[in-house]
């Protein structure tokens, strides 16, 4: 008896390690998350080169086909647009609101580095938000050029078309790597603004690509007349009240 209890407890001392290992190996084949966070503030001088070189290739007076495309709308909005950051003339709100849009795409001829361009602008009762979005036609390294820039809607859509708002945000879109991005980035409650002077360049050259394609797209007509014909009545329902709970009587 004593033989075979000690030839079981060696069998089981020898399983173990085959059975640890067994159970190891479904958490070594599970998938790595990777997170990448963009550096919208404080780009690297790698990154603001790549920037200014896709600034520079979006033609100034460019050649379109004869494809087209002008359209408006009304969408609710859950939440704050993806370009929009606090603190750059922009009012966040919790609450879902209803944004009137217009949108103008325009093809490029054939010959042209880009395939097409896109223009929004869209106005939720707090922010007015013009998003320029440029999209390659060969995208072996970067995918699309966007630029945006918001204002208040204390200010008309005519109001801020006429004042050539600049650019606020920059953001590159690769393929098979990270974005690249860059922002007008407000201070903190417990820090002063960001020093970004270095990359104003880089800023006065995405301003003045939208100032060339407000002209050339006829943006100033367009959207008023666009937003003209979406229905006024097209706004967010007003929040409910909660009813008082009524008061009890003796009887």
């Amino acid at each position: 008896m004593p033989s075979k209890l000690i030839l079981i407890l060696g069998a089981l001392l020898l399983a173990l390690p085959a059975v640890s290992q067994q159970a190891a190996e479904p958490n070594a084949t599970q998938p790595q998350v990777k997170v990448n966070v963009l550096n919208v503030c404080t780009p690297s001088a790698g990154e603001q080169k790549e920037i200014s070189a896709a600034l520079a290739r979006i033609p100034k007076q460019p050649l379109f086909g004869p494809d087209f495309e002008v359209s408006h709308g009304v969408s609710t909005l859950t939440d704050a647009p993806n370009l929009l950051q606090p603190g750059q003339n922009a009012q966040i709100s919790d609450e879902p609101s209803v944004a009137r849009y217009v949108r103008i795409r325009r093809e490029f001829s054939a010959q042209a580095v880009f395939s097409s361009v896109q223009y929004s602008f869209s106005n939720d009762g707090q922010n007015m938000v013009e998003t320029l979005v440029l999209h390659l036609r060969d995208p072996k390294d970067l995918i699309q050029v966007s630029i945006e820039d918001s204002a208040s809607s204390i200010s008309s859509a005519a109001t801020m078309l006429a004042a050539n708002t600049p650019a606020s945000r920059i953001r590159l879109e690769r393929f098979g790597k990270s974005s690249v991005a860059l922002a007008r980035c407000a201070g903190s409650q417990n820090g002063p603004h960001p020093d970004q002077s270095v990359y104003e360049p880089l800023f006065r050259s995405a301003s003045e690509v939208l100032a060339d394609y407000r002209s050339v797209l006829g943006v100033r007509r367009a959207v008023t007349a666009e937003l003209a014909q979406i229905p006024a009545a097209a706004k967010m329902p007003a929040k409910p009240k909660s009813a008082k709970p009524a008061e009890g009587k003796n009887e």
